[in-house]
């Protein structure tokens, strides 16, 4: 049965409907297919345009027909329910998840690459604060429990999504970085080694741990052949990210 025309919450979930899926959807009645239009073409290039601005490298990888048909996609397909417009860059991986999931046929590399460029919108906009966090800025690296800022946020991939550009699709390989809020608000990247990205994933699995505890247990994961030299460089890449305040300092065991 149609929308009673009458009814304006209808009325409304019919131009929406519309709107999402102008090929398909029945035109709301009594709506001059002109305006019907403009709002249609507002609401498309609006979403586009801020999307692309999030995503400006997963953009120019898709080029001009393959952007314009997936932003169609996710317009018609995804049930975003948040009225934030700075949420729907986050709205816009989980779609591509579901393509994903669903077995679309998407370069291999799209959801990470965008979810690589998300990180450094997310990272800018959280509203979380190293001076929110109880520590001390010189405490012993060794004996308090280390802790990460939450700006700071180790992540693993199966592609060099650092390195994707227009005319560069490198090949799969495993990639870990660390982004980084600095305090001037401009957001970093590192490429970190196994050794580095194990340590800062595992201050985040084990926040009660102090930082020798957190070392030799990555020295007998590793196989060190000697596990106080491995814990005396860990101590110092430690120092190195306090001073870039990745690691803010300590705080005392549990």
């Amino acid at each position: 049965m149609p929308p009673d025309p009458r009814d304006p919450l209808e009325a409304q979930r019919a131009l929406a409907a519309w709107i999402r899926d102008p090929l398909s959807a029945p035109a709301p009645v009594g709506v001059e297919p002109r305006r019907l239009q403009v709002y249609a073409d507002l609401v498309f290039n609006n979403i586009t345009s801020l999307l692309a601005t999030t995503f400006p490298v997963l953009r120019a990888m898709q080029g001009d027909d393959a952007w314009q048909a997936l932003m169609r996609d996710f317009l018609r397909e995804h049930p975003a329910r948040t009225p934030v417009f700075s949420e729907l860059a986050r709205e816009l991986l989980r779609y591509l998840d579901t393509r994903w999931e669903s077995g679309r046929d998407d370069p291999p590399w799209l959801r990470e690459l965008a979810h690589y460029e998300w990180v450094e919108l997310a990272l800018q906009l959280s509203e979380a604060r190293p001076s929110d966090v109880p520590h001390a800025p010189d405490g012993d690296l060794r004996a308090g429990v280390p802790v990460l800022s939450p700006v700071a946020w180790p992540l693993a991939y199966d592609w060099p999504v650092h390195r994707i550009a227009p005319g560069h699709r490198p090949e799969a390989a495993t990639t870990l970085l660390l982004l980084h809020r600095e305090a001037a608000g401009n957001v970093a990247f590192h490429e970190l080694g196994p050794v580095a990205f194990h340590l800062l994933h595992r201050l985040t699995e084990n926040p009660a741990a102090s930082g020798d505890a957190v070392l030799r247990a990555l020295a007998r994961d590793a196989q060190a052949p000697d596990a106080d030299a491995f814990v005396e460089q860990g101590l110092g890449l430690l120092e190195r990210y306090r001073r870039g305040g990745i690691v803010l300092g300590t705080r005392p065991p549990d």
